[in-house]
């Protein structure tokens, strides 16, 4: 097991230490699990497509419902909706 010690910016970015990214691209796409106090980070290219749409439709769905909740929602045409979802 590998094992390092990184911070968060006040942006909410964190470093990968070097010595545990070298499979990793720049650009790659990592999924981030939070259980509790454990945070989990696994390549998206490992999931099968399917899975890997679903997790991206629901995490596009959590951020439409966030918005919502903070009442900065928008509403907009069906037209519209239907471009923007298919655009996910």
């Amino acid at each position: 097991m590998d094992i390092g010690i990184t911070r968060v910016s006040s942006k909410g970015q964190i470093v990968i230490p070097s010595s545990m990214r070298d499979n990793l691209s720049e650009g790659e796409e990592l999924l981030i699990i939070r259980e509790g106090e454990r945070y989990i980070l696994k390549p998206l290219d490992e999931f099968k497509p399917a899975l890997k749409d679903d997790i991206l439709f629901a995490g596009k769905t959590d951020e439409a419902f966030s918005e919502y909740r903070k009442g900065s929602f928008k509403r907009k045409e069906k037209d519209a909706f239907l471009d923007e979802l298919a655009s996910w």
